[in-house]
């Protein structure tokens, strides 16, 4: 299974601090912001990664990062996306490198208390169709910010997925990380692009759902997107700092 961690965008949402520098290499706590991405896919027993990134400061990423041996990544690949086209366009630059195999998809900015291994697993036991990472929330206004899914009149499968709802569906929000089979690379290509001119993840996702091969784990402990806001930032910042991340 390979890992593509996605470190793009501008990072219009954490300005100032984002005028000189990508996001993901922000500081969280003791380190940058894209190496608690890395070990949450190291941990999990993934070693072959992609970084996609893209701007100004895409080569500040192989400073930092170099092969990855450092890490724990046996090989380290880069993607460079030379316009913010969406999380989906994002992915599509990784084809070549997944080459056929199941991928753990991560935006970078994401940062969990427990470790994604659990998850991992279940989809290497079963490669198949996708798998969707949630997260348990009673803060609507939070919901509204992120994609949230509809769940079946038993409240055991996911049948739909709505973007930044001004009414949520439910109280479980959709993070930044997705498990693919090899197939995803043939959906990316017949999307639409949204009313932002991009090419959305959770179109993505509503076409696994539609197809009937769409599983989901719920998160336990925290999970923060550092490049929400600056409020949010702050607050994965801390979180860390109290408690750590990644944790077995």
């Amino acid at each position: 299974m390979k890992g593509v961690l996605l470190a793009g965008g501008t990072g219009s949402r954490l300005h100032p601090l984002t005028r000189i520098t990508n996001k993901h290499l922000l500081p969280i706590y003791d380190r940058p912001m894209i190496n608690w991405g890395i070990e949450a896919l190291v941990n999990a027993g993934i070693t072959e990664i992609m970084l996609v990134t893209g701007g100004t400061h895409a080569g500040e990423f192989l400073r930092l990062c170099g092969n990855g041996h450092e890490f724990g990544i046996d090989r380290l690949s880069y993607g460079y996306q030379d316009k913010p086209g969406g999380i989906a366009e994002a992915l599509g630059l990784a084809a070549r490198f997944v080459d056929g195999d199941p991928v753990l998809v991560m935006l970078a900015d994401n940062v969990v208390e427990h470790s994604l291994k659990p998850m991992v697993d279940a989809f290497r036991a079963n490669p198949v169709g996708a798998r969707i990472l949630l997260t348990p929330s009673d803060d609507v206004e939070h919901l509204r910010h992120l994609g949230v899914p509809t769940f079946d009149d038993a409240g055991e499968k996911v049948i739909g997925i709505t973007e930044k709802p001004e009414h949520p569906a439910s109280n479980f929000g959709v993070t930044g990380i997705y498990c693919y089979d090899a197939d995803v690379f043939d959906v990316i290509p017949t999307l639409v692009p949204s009313g932002r001119g991009e090419l959305e993840i959770t179109d993505v996702n509503n076409h696994y759902i539609s197809q009937g091969t769409m599983n989901y784990d719920v998160l336990e402990g925290f999970w923060g997107d550092g490049g929400e806001s600056i409020d949010a930032y702050y607050t994965v910042n801390d979180f860390v700092r109290k408690n750590g991340a990644n944790k077995a």
